[in-house]
């Protein structure tokens, strides 16, 4: 039968990597506490702080959880392994590598965690698309990203909520926002941040002529509450109310419910249209116009230091980050980390980990470095 000392070592190296950067002995400590402010009878007296030792204590759950079913795993596969080699049974082989191939596969997903260093990569994502040169085949592009984000976020079981969406002129949509929460969402989403190209042969064409379309996205982190580290000085906003609309008439309001907030010294216009009340549509919309505030002095930040550090900064917001092409050949390619994917359909239908994944150990790289 085959020796599998080396795939177990690996495979063990990986559980003791695993369990310093998840810092299992320091979750199992604050597993006890949160437990203990759960049992608090006067804990949802204040509900933001209820709501935030309940989500605080699922995620310390998760990840031990998660390591003990590695753990577990890993031992059952040693046990398996010292059987067959004890009974010199050779049948038992097909077993073992399938279980060592899906551990495996279950440590990369969990070395994602690794990449993440940002003080908002755990949190939700406030995102939006919106489409751009290419008239109405980037106005289909933008819907067709809209639902490619939407398959994604399924897989993952996440949730995605469409906050407001603006019909194209003849087909597609205009703009649309959406938030996705779920663990890691934001850490996650952040790399489909900026301009998005189509090659195809244009279904609007009545020649056939290939087109080119582009459509932006734009990511930032969610707040339940508008954050502390901006301030909106309610003045400086004009704040429009209408009748939202929907799709075959889904989610239309009777009255003027919907709520459009324009931030004038920056121009920054967030929507909201899908909740039951303007007064919701409105803080939905506040929430998410703090969340783009804070990003813009976080670019703001950036771009200060790249300058004192006398390079130039790397922003990629506005900038092409992948091209998707349909003709003459297939091809999904992300250009910053030269990643890329043959089954562009796949692609489209939400299979974006490799992309997401790619990017996440790119900008570690570009961090280290």
């Amino acid at each position: 039968m085959q020796d599998y000392t080396q795939e177990l070592a690996a495979l063990r190296r990986r559980l003791d990597e695993a369990t310093v950067y998840l810092r299992i002995v320091d979750l199992i400590e604050e597993r006890g506490q949160l437990e203990g402010e759960m049992a608090d009878p006067d804990l949802w007296n204040d509900q933001d702080r209820g709501r935030r030792v309940q989500k605080d204590l699922a995620r310390v759950v998760d990840d031990i959880t998660l390591h003990a079913a590695l753990e577990g795993g890993l031992e059952d596969v040693e046990t398996l392994v010292e059987m067959a080699v004890e009974e010199a049974d050779e049948s038992l082989d097909g077993e073992i590598i399938a279980a060592l191939g899906k551990l495996g596969e279950s440590f990369d997903e969990l070395e994602m965690r690794s990449l993440f260093a940002g003080p908002y990569d755990e949190g939700d994502a406030v995102c939006s698309v919106q489409s751009g040169a290419g008239g109405t085949d980037a106005q289909d592009w933008a819907e067709t990203l809209l639902r490619m984000y939407t398959r994604w976020a399924e897989r993952r079981g996440f949730s995605l909520q469409v906050e407001s969406v603006s019909a194209g002129t003849e087909a597609g949509i205009s703009s649309a926002e959406f938030t996705i929460r779920g663990r890691h969402a934001f850490g996650l989403m952040q790399g489909e941040r900026g301009v998005h190209r189509l090659v195809r042969i244009s279904p609007f064409n009545k020649e056939a002529k290939r087109q080119t379309a582009f459509a932006s996205v734009y990511v930032v982190p969610f707040f339940e509450e508008v954050a502390d580290e901006v301030s909106i000085d309610e003045t400086e906003l004009r704040i429009d109310t209408y009748r939202s609309s929907g799709a075959g008439g889904q989610h239309v309001n009777v009255t003027d419910s919907a709520v459009r907030i324009t931030h004038i010294p920056t121009g920054i216009v967030t929507s909201c249209q899908n909740e039951r009340s303007q007064h919701q549509n409105k803080d939905r919309a506040m929430q998410m116009l703090a969340a783009r505030l804070l990003d813009l002095e976080r670019q703001k930040r950036d771009e200060e230091l790249a300058e004192i550090g006398g390079k130039q900064s790397n922003v990629d917001f506005g900038s092409q980050i992948r091209s998707y092409v349909l003709h003459p050949y297939q091809m999904v390619k992300d250009l910053r980390t030269e990643h890329e994917v043959g089954n562009v359909m796949g692609v489209l239908d939400g299979d974006l980990n490799g992309f997401i994944e790619s990017y996440l150990r790119w900008a570690r790289a570009g961090d280290t470095a």
